[in-house]
């Protein structure tokens, strides 16, 4: 099959199902693994080219809606009666399904199976010793500064949070994004900041602007200088990778209980 991903988790389902040589075209966000970075790019994920992508000819699309804006891509692709998929996990156990759905899809149903069934033994066992942890610190995820924008109860962050042995102090508002505003999360008084700006270069992403906002020198979190930036591509995509991001918070909120964790095999085979 021709393959096409115009959004980055979507690319990386794709490369743990071992079809990366099926890849003809990504979006230029998609940047792993870096051999996708010399496939055509067929512009930003909100902003399709779509004349370049259906002279590619590919036999299916793989779309998204995991961003708000993607929308207009997955109408264009209809209006041009292009084949494709949609995906829009907004949970762990979504993400198993939507290499489920992939896998069948393309042929490879045994591989996606056995790729799923570790994904989400790893996240159990990452539950597990989040429930032996005596005091779990609340978590700010911010992923857009203006306006606000932080992810929910129906969010994987909450989740991720969670079995990394922490709590999303945004987990009781019952959406998966959330626009709130910065006197809203200094009431909330997080023990710690993670700044995650979905599309902002990790070097371009400066804690000192947050902590030119009103009381944020009162904070729990700025108090304990625990402010800090993480990796978009490990927290902000709904693929696999998205364990590396837990082990990696785990192992910054409560490093001796998770010190000894490994990944499943499959995320470093890539």
């Amino acid at each position: 099959m021709r393959l096409i991903s115009i959004c980055p988790s979507n690319t990386e389902l794709v490369a743990y199902l071992g079809l990366l040589d099926q890849l003809v075209g990504v979006d230029d966000f998609s940047d792993w693994p870096l051999a996708v970075k010399d496939l055509p790019q067929l512009g930003p994920d909100l902003s399709i080219n779509m004349d370049a992508l259906e002279a590619l000819q590919p036999d299916l699309v793989l779309a998204s809606l995991s961003v708000p804006g993607m929308e207009k891509n997955i109408e264009a692709l209809q209006a041009r009666n292009i084949p494709h998929i949609v995906f829009n996990a907004n949970s762990l156990e979504e993400i198993a399904q939507d290499l489920h759905t992939l896998g069948k899809t393309c042929g490879v149903e045994d591989r996606a199976k056995n790729i799923a069934e570790s994904y989400l033994q790893c996240i159990e066992h990452l539950r597990s010793i989040a429930q032996t942890v005596a005091k779990r610190p609340t978590l700010y995820w911010e992923w857009w500064p203006n306006p606000i924008f932080t992810a929910g109860k129906l969010n994987w962050l909450t989740e991720i949070s969670a079995i990394a042995g922490g709590q999303n102090c945004f987990q009781d508002v019952a959406l998966a994004n959330v626009q709130t505003d910065w006197t809203d999360v200094v009431q909330r008084n997080p023990d710690h900041i993670l700044m995650a700006w979905v599309g902002v270069a990790f070097e371009r992403i400066q804690p000192a602007n947050l902590l030119k906002r009103p009381h944020a020198q009162e904070l729990q979190a700025v108090q304990l200088q625990q402010l800090h930036v993480m990796e978009e591509w490990l927290y902000c995509r709904p693929s696999p990778r998205l364990l590396e991001g837990a082990l990696k918070l785990a192992k910054l909120l409560h490093p001796e209980n998770y010190e000894d964790v490994k990944l499943p095999i499959f995320l470093n085979s890539n």
